[in-house]
C-alpha cells in the first residue's frame, strides 16, 4: 500500500473516518479519551409560549378544579352514606312534629333527641326528597335504627300514631263527655253546649296526637248522621215509627234493655207490637232515665216500686207511646234491629237468669216467667249469704287461732 495514504492516520485512525475525506482538522484522541462516553445533550429550552401566564393560569385553574370535584365527590358519598345508612337510635322511639314546625326545626329535635346524627344533612336530604312536599305534623313512630331516608318518608306519608277513643254502646251524651274530659292524650275544651241525647254514635275512633274533644265530638255527631241515613233507608215498611228521631229513640232503649246482638231483634220486635196494639212500653231505663237524666243511676241505687209510679215524661209505665228524646246514644246494630225487628208476637219479655231474657206472647206466660226469675234472684242470694257466712266465720276461728 502507499506509504502515503497512512499518512496522519495514528493507530485507530482519523476522527471521524468513515471512507470518506475528513470535514475537518484531524484530532488526535488517546485510547482512554476514545472510550470515554460522549456527553449528554442539554434539555431544549422552554418556549416562550410554554413560559406565557395565561397557560400558568389555566392550569392552575384546571387543578383547582379536579381538586374541588374530587372533594365534591367525597362529600356527596359521605352525605348519601350518612343520610341513607343505618341510624343512631337504638330502640324504638315517639317523635312529634308539630303544626307549622319547620324543616331546621324538625332535624334539630331529631338530632337534639339522638334519632339522627347531622341535622343538616338531614334538611339538605329532605329538600332533595320532598321537591314541593312537605313534613306533616303529627306523632310519629321511629323504628330503631331507622335512617334518615326513612324517616323523611315516614313523616312525609303523615302515618302518625293513632290513639284510640272507645265509647260503649249506651252511654248517654253526658258520660260520653265524661271519658272525652278524662282523656289525657285529646286537647282543648268540649263543646260549650252538650249535643242531644243519641246525636252520637258509639264506636272506636282513631285520632293523632293533638287532636281536640271538640273534634272528636264532631266526628262522633257526623258518624251517627250518616249511619242513620243509611238505616233509616233500609228499613221495614210498615213500621209505627213516623220520623229517624223516633226509630233512635226506640232503639236507645232496646239498647239498654239488653246487651247481647241476638236479642236485640226480638226485644225490638216486643217493642213494637206494643206499639202496634197501644200498649204501653213499660221499660225499666226509662225510669231510671226520667229520674237521673244523663248522669244515670248510682250503681247502689235500686229501683223501687214506688218510682214505677213517679210520673215524668220518660216514664213509659206512665206515659203512652215513645219518650220525648232519646234515653242513651245507641249503637249501629240496635237501630238496625228496630229498623228491622223480629216477626213474632211476643209483647214480653224478663231477664232469665243467665245474662239473657225469657220471652212471652201472653201475661200468663209472662207472670211465670217473672216467678222463675224471682226464685232463681233468690237463690242466688241465699247462696250469697252462705257464702259470706262462710267467710265471716273462718275469718272469726282466724283470728282466735292467733289470739291463743
Amino acid at each position: 500500500m502507499n506509504d502515503r495514504n497512512n499518512q496522519g492516520k495514528g493507530i485507530f485512525g482519523r476522527a471521524g473516518d468513515n471512507g470518506s475525506a475528513p470535514s475537518g482538522p484531524i484530532i488526535p484522541v488517546s485510547p482512554s479519551q476514545a472510550l470515554k462516553p460522549e456527553k449528554a445533550p442539554p434539555p431544549p429550552k422552554r418556549s416562550r409560549r410554554a413560559r406565557n401566564q395565561v397557560v400558568v393560569f389555566l392550569n392552575f385553574i384546571l387543578s383547582l378544579v379536579i381538586f374541588v370535584a374530587i372533594v365534591g365527590i367525597g362529600v356527596f358519598w359521605y352525605g348519601k352514606t350518612e343520610f341513607e345508612g343505618r341510624g343512631p337510635l337504638d330502640r324504638t322511639t315517639d317523635f312529634m312534629v308539630r303544626e307549622g314546625a319547620g324543616l331546621n326545626q324538625i332535624a334539630a329535635g331529631l338530632e337534639r333527641e339522638g334519632i339522627i346524627t347531622n341535622q343538616r344533612i338531614f334538611s339538605i336530604g329532605a329538600k332533595g326528597v320532598l321537591g314541593d312536599d312537605t313534613l306533616k305534623a303529627g306523632e310519629y313512630e321511629i323504628k330503631a335504627r331507622s335512617s334518615m331516608l326513612e324517616i323523611i318518608e315516614l313523616m312525609q306519608s303523615g302515618k302518625s300514631i293513632l290513639h284510640s277513643f272507645t265509647v260503649p254502646e249506651g252511654q248517654t251524651v253526658q258520660q260520653v263527655f265524661d271519658r272525652l274530659r278524662a282523656d289525657e292524650m285529646l286537647q282543648g275544651d268540649l263543646p260549650a253546649e252538650m249535643p242531644p241525647e243519641g246525636a252520637l254514635l258509639p264506636e272506636t275512633y282513631k285520632y293523632s296526637r293533638g287532636t281536640t274533644r271538640a273534634e272528636i265530638v264532631e266526628q262522633m255527631a257526623k258518624a251517627q248522621t250518616r249511619a242513620l241515613e243509611q238505616v233509616w233507608a233500609r228499613r221495614a215498611p210498615d213500621l209505627p215509627l213516623a220520623t229517624p228521631e223516633e226509630l233512635v229513640i226506640l232503639a236507645s232503649i232496646v239498647e239498654k234493655e239488653t246487651a247481647r246482638a241476638d236479642e236485640r231483634p226480638r226485644v225490638a220486635g216486643v217493642f213494637i207490637n206494643r206499639l202496634e196494639k197501644g200498649m204501653r212500653l213499660q221499660s225499666d231505663p226509662t225510669i231510671i232515665y226520667g229520674l237521673f237524666g244523663g248522669a244515670g243511676k248510682p250503681s247502689d241505687r235500686p229501683i223501687y216500686k214506688s218510682d214505677i209510679d213517679k210520673p215524668t215524661a220518660y216514664n213509659t209505665y206512665v206515659i203512652d207511646g215513645l219518650p220525648p228524646t232519646p234515653i242513651a246514644n245507641p249503637g249501629r246494630e240496635a237501630m238496625e234491629a228496630v229498623a228491622n225487628p223480629s216477626r213474632t208476637k211476643d209483647l214480653y219479655f224478663v231477664a232469665d237468669g243467665s245474662g239473657g231474657h225469657a220471652f212471652a206472647e201472653t201475661l200468663d206466660d209472662h207472670n211465670s216467667n217473672v216467678a222463675r226469675w224471682r226464685r232463681l234472684e233468690a237463690e242466688r242470694e241465699k247462696a250469697l249469704a252462705a257464702e259470706k257466712a262462710a267467710e265471716a266465720e273462718a275469718n272469726t276461728q282466724g283470728a282466735t287461732t292467733q289470739g291463743n
